[in-house]
C-alpha cells in the first residue's frame, strides 16, 4: 500500500503535537508532585535542624531550568514543524539560479531565448506577441523546435519598447485544427518568499510566481 507524502507529514505532525502535549502534561504534574514534595519536607522537619534555606532555593532552580528546558524545546520543535520556513530553507539555494517559467517575458532591447514544443501534426505556426494587458500586437510565422532568439522586432521592422511582453504559439495540423502553446523562457531568481499556498520566488524581470511553476533550472549565466 502506498503511503502518501500528506498522510506521513500529518501523521508526523500528530506524533509531534501529542508528544509536545505529553510533555507539558508531564511536567504540570511533576511540578505539582514536587511541590507537595517540598511542602511535605517543611512539614516534617527537624525544628532543632532545619533544613538550609539555600537547599530550599537550589532545588526549585533546578526544577526551573527544567521546565525551562522543555518549553525551549517544544519551541525548536515548533519551528521546525513550521512548513513556510521549511520550504523557504529548501529552496534558498535556488537564489541566483536561472529559472524557466511560462509568463510574462521581459524584453530589454537584447534577443531573449524563448522555449517552446511544437505538435508533431502541426503544419504551421505563428508566434504571437502580446502587450500587458492581452492585446495582440504582432505574429510572424516560425518552423522548427525552440528555442528561438526573440529580438523583440515585428514584421514590419519596429522593435519594441523595453518591458513585459505575453508570448504564444498558435499552431494549425492540415485539417486547419489550432491549437494555442505556452512559451517560457530563462530569469535570474533574486529571492525566495513565503507565500500563502508555498514559497515563492522573485525573478530579476520582477515577475513573482510559485515554486511549482518553475519547469527548469540551470546555474545562472
Amino acid at each position: 500500500m502506498e503511503i502518501s507524502s500528506t498522510t506521513t507529514a500529518a501523521t508526523q505532525s500528530t506524533t509531534t503535537s501529542a508528544t509536545d502535549n505529553s510533555s507539558e502534561s508531564a511536567l504540570s504534574s511533576d511540578f505539582e508532585t514536587f511541590l507537595k514534595m517540598l511542602t511535605t519536607q517543611m512539614q516534617n522537619q527537624d525544628p532543632l535542624n532545619p533544613i538550609e534555606s539555600s537547599d530550599f532555593a537550589v532545588q526549585l532552580a533546578t526544577f526551573s531550568g527544567v521546565e525551562q528546558q522543555v518549553q525551549t524545546n517544544n519551541l525548536l520543535r515548533g519551528l521546525g514543524a513550521d512548513s513556510s520556513l521549511g520550504g523557504l530553507s529548501q529552496h534558498a539555494s535556488w537564489v541566483g539560479m536561472d529559472a524557466r517559467v511560462d509568463g510574462p517575458i521581459y524584453f530589454g532591447g537584447s534577443p531573449v531565448d524563448v522555449y517552446y514544443d511544437l505538435p508533431l501534426d502541426a503544419a504551421s505556426a505563428e508566434l504571437i506577441v502580446s502587450g500587458p494587458s492581452g492585446q495582440e500586437l504582432h505574429r510572424s510565422s516560425i518552423s522548427g523546435a525552440g528555442p528561438l532568439a526573440w529580438d523583440g522586432v515585428s514584421p514590419t521592422g519596429t522593435q519594441l519598447l523595453a518591458g513585459s511582453y505575453n508570448l504564444s504559439i498558435e499552431t494549425r495540423t492540415l485539417s486547419g485544427q489550432s491549437e494555442t502553446l505556452p512559451v517560457s523562457s530563462y530569469a535570474r531568481i533574486t529571492e525566495v518568499q513565503s507565500g500563502t499556498d508555498g514559497p515563492l520566488v522573485v525573478l530579476d524581470s520582477g515577475e513573482i510566481v510559485s515554486t511549482s511553476g518553475i519547469t527548469a533550472l540551470r546555474n545562472g549565466s
